[in-house]
């Protein structure tokens, strides 16, 4: 399986885009979240939107759903086609009627399902996506009020949506069930009201921190390199097999 970051900045970024994660398995191509940036970041990196095989969505903020208008569009448009949109079942309504509903209902398009072949996910299930690839729904806690999640990649691959510190599930991902890699947010600086600081990481076992790398940060990045302990930042763009 195979790991390439689109983007790997927060929500206010600007210099690494939103963070966005392309998983690919044996041509199987999953983008993790498509946020306002998601459309460009692949358009750099030389990747259609139409070769995308699923999206799937963590949580409805605009970095994480943003770009969902225009890769309908462009499939149904262009393509002629609704693509596969896996979304946790509990977001599947608001994703519509909160967020998309405004910029794209038109004639034949008045729900989720006319723009995409909709597949909701139900936390506690390993789904398999495509052969050799499956997910597993974790809720975490995010802003309050907002459903969020994160997702077990292939049973042994931790990756964080927004959340806010939850070293009893690290510890418990790593110890009891045997996750071996962990791609985890990070908010430099700051309080950790609706995310995860970097000092909060920095707590954490160093058998736990040699595992993990860090994503959603912002773009005073540079400034930390060499202060994140046994961790190591995601760089965007870059493959990583994992």
């Amino acid at each position: 399986m195979n790991l390439q970051m689109i983007g790997t900045g927060n929500a206010f970024a600007k210099k690494y885009f939103n963070n966005n994660a392309l998983i690919e398995q044996d041509g199987f191509k999953l983008l993790i979240d498509c946020g306002i940036t998601a459309p460009l970041a692949l358009y750099e990196l030389g990747i259609g939107m139409e070769e995308l095989d699923a999206v799937l969505i963590t949580h409805t903020h605009g970095d994480h759903v943003g770009g969902l208008e225009e890769y309908g569009f462009q499939m149904k448009f262009k393509h002629g086609r609704r693509p596969v949109l896996i979304v946790p079942e509990s977001l599947v309504d608001p994703l519509w009627q909160n967020t998309l509903s405004g910029g794209m209902t038109q004639e034949g398009l008045d729900k989720l399902e006319d723009a995409f072949e909709v597949r909701p996910l139900r936390v506690g299930d390993v789904q398999e996506l495509a052969p050799n690839l499956c997910v597993e729904l974790v809720h975490t806690e995010h802003i309050a009020g907002k459903k969020s999640y994160s997702l077990i990649l292939n049973r042994d691959v931790f990756y964080s949506a927004d959340m806010t510190f939850d070293p009893e599930l690290l510890t418990t991902l790593v110890r009891d069930r045997g996750v071996r890699r962990i791609l985890h947010e990070v908010q430099l600086e700051g309080p950790g009201a609706v995310h995860t600081t970097l000092d909060e990481l920095l707590s954490l076992p160093e058998e736990i921190q040699a595992i993990t790398k860090l994503m959603h940060y912002a773009d005073n990045r540079d400034r930390f390199v060499g202060r994140t302990g046994k961790m190591e930042f995601l760089e965007q763009g870059v493959v990583y097999p994992i």
